[in-house]
């Protein structure tokens, strides 16, 4: 992520000591834990001066865009809380809203992305990501039947109801398989980990890539190998982190 925003032009600053942002501990009920995640943040990244706050994990995005609600009643964090949402951008918005610096390679792949609903829904963020993708050279991008489907990761959902949240992998996995594609990708850990998982059920095989891995290698001219396309088995995504 940091890679690629230093290449569209932006100066990048990764502030030591982040935390985790409490996205987890607010799915899970545990506000008070969330508040303490979130407090812990504002301060990091007040003191970097920062314009903006990138997030290239759904989840974290949706949460930390929030915490003007989540410190609302917190007299020392309120206005500042309000300060750093309004700093926060998922990475394909603002890689989107620049607009593209660095020469696009050409990728000959057949992609099918997944809408995150961390991403789509809580964030209203769809046409971003598939703009990118569509400005890459030699790229097809190939659209996923039931696209507003949950895939049953849905934060802590997937390890607290395991049963259905299985049944929706197995569906989405389902659908993905379908289109053909030779990469699925998206924009949330989660997802990747838990369509990966239903993709080996049903003994399919699929590489599976965040947006920003397949910005970065058309940038670097790479190809598609490096995303892990034509692999025997279903590649397993590294989460990604923040910058």
């Amino acid at each position: 992520t940091a890679r690629v925003l230093a290449a569209e032009g932006f100066d990048v600053v990764a502030p030591p000591g982040q935390g985790c942002c409490g996205a987890l501990s607010a799915h899970n009920g545990r506000e008070a834990e969330a508040q303490r995640f979130a407090r812990g943040l504002v301060d990091t990244f007040e003191g970097a001066g920062v314009d903006h706050v990138v997030v290239n994990a759904a989840g974290c995005g949706s949460t930390m865009k929030e915490y003007a609600d989540l410190l609302a009643d917190d007299p020392a964090y309120a206005e500042r809380a309000r300060d750093f949402a309004a700093k926060v951008r998922d990475v394909s918005e603002i890689l989107a809203d620049a607009g593209p610096v660095a020469p696009r390679h050409p990728l000959p792949v057949t992609i099918a992305y997944h809408d995150a609903c961390h991403l789509a829904h809580a964030q209203g963020v769809r046409a971003q990501p598939r703009e990118l993708l569509r400005g890459i050279p030699g790229l097809e991008l190939r659209e996923i039947a039931e696209g507003d489907l949950c895939c049953g990761s849905a934060g802590i959902y997937n390890i607290i109801n395991p049963v259905p949240a299985r049944e929706l992998g197995d569906r989405k996995a389902a659908n993905v398989l379908a289109t053909g594609a030779d990469l699925l990708v998206t924009a949330n850990p989660g997802c990747l980990m838990q369509v990966a998982s239903s993709i080996e059920r049903q003994g399919g095989h699929l590489a599976l890539a965040h947006t920003v891995e397949v910005l970065d290698a058309s940038i670097r001219g790479s190809g598609p190998e490096r995303l892990g396309v034509g692999r025997t088995t279903t590649t397993r995504p590294a989460q990604p982190g923040r910058a």
